[in-house]
């Protein structure tokens, strides 16, 4: 496969995960404060800021991070390169350039999806964009069912695959660290109703209450860390998108007698994870452990961009 046309694949499928789970940390901020009974323009909502790694660029433009800036800068800030409607424009114009290598249906429902973004785009008020944020789900689970069940095992879609769940894994280390970072509780408050309700809208968030409840009796910091990062079952936790991930960079190499450094660079990263158990991340601080996490999948991402993208490779 030409390596433009690999790249557009795998990009095209890691924008519409990014703009998928944006939606989703909007709308469990969203439940954290109705639930909470929290002022719009509370603290709560700079960490959805920090912890997307775009605060310095936010702190450049924005003088404070109430709703209407927030809103604003993750859902239609084209300035910004990781908001909502950046990611379906370049989710966009990567599907148009393989059009004939993805099914028209793909193709269709990305069109559809940025044409509803910019009609939408002058809304500012989290009420006037619920139900926007859920077409923007939703558009990821049709995405979804549409790769699984419509494009062939060939190499589009091991690409389109491996994009996916990189960023889905990504995104899930990061929505931990919404709650547990700028969120992080008290001391007298951790394990109490207010931190059930924080960590029960982080497990909603990610589809996961009903599957978390029925391996935990209880909703806890402990238990749901260990859910979503050492999961092997649940198709959201970064364990599980990380050995899927692996197995489609596997595909990708064939018969190759050395692994490729994007293999090499996945084990390493696998190897970390499963290294580790929920009580020592926690003991020496879960927030490190994702900033390390998110420098070592950063060295994925490079090392697949010189396997398989770089045209002067």
């Amino acid at each position: 496969m030409l390596s433009r046309v690999a790249n557009s694949i795998y990009w095209m499928s890691r924008y519409l995960e990014r703009a998928d789970n944006v939606a989703r940390f909007i709308t469990v901020n969203t439940h954290l404060m109705l639930d909470l009974s929290l002022d719009k323009d509370s603290t709560q909502w700079y960490p959805l800021i920090a912890t997307s790694g775009d605060d310095e660029d936010f702190n450049k433009r924005y003088s404070v991070a109430d709703e209407k800036s927030v809103v604003k800068f993750l859902t239609f800030d084209q300035k910004n390169p990781n908001s909502i409607i950046s990611s379906i424009f370049l989710a966009r114009e990567n599907a148009r350039t393989v059009r004939e290598i993805i099914p028209v249906e793909m193709w269709e429902m990305i069109n559809e999806l940025y044409h509803l973004t910019q009609a939408q785009s002058r809304k500012r008020s989290i009420a006037d964009l619920q139900d926007y944020y859920e077409f923007v789900r939703r558009c990821g689970y049709i995405f979804t069912g549409l790769k699984n069940n419509t494009m062939s095992r060939d190499q589009s879609w091991q690409f389109a695959h491996l994009g996916q769940m990189l960023e889905r894994a990504d995104k899930t280390a990061r929505l931990i660290d919404v709650k547990y970072f700028l969120l992080l509780p008290r001391g007298q408050v951790i394990d109490s109703p207010y931190d059930t309700v924080q960590w029960g809208a982080v497990l909603k968030s990610v589809d996961a209450l009903e599957m978390y409840r029925q391996q935990y009796h209880s909703i806890n910091y402990r238990d749901v860390t260990e859910f979503l990062l050492f999961s092997t079952a649940f198709p959201r936790s970064v364990s599980f998108t990380l050995e899927s991930a692996a197995f489609s960079l596997g595909m990708l190499s064939g018969d190759a007698a050395t692994p490729s450094v994007a293999m090499q660079e996945m084990k390493t990263l696998i190897g970390s994870i499963q290294g580790s158990n929920a009580d020592d991340i926690i003991a020496s601080g879960l927030h490190e452990f994702i900033d390390i996490f998110q420098y070592n999948l950063n060295l994925v991402d490079t090392a697949i961009f010189e396997n398989y993208f770089d045209p002067e490779a």
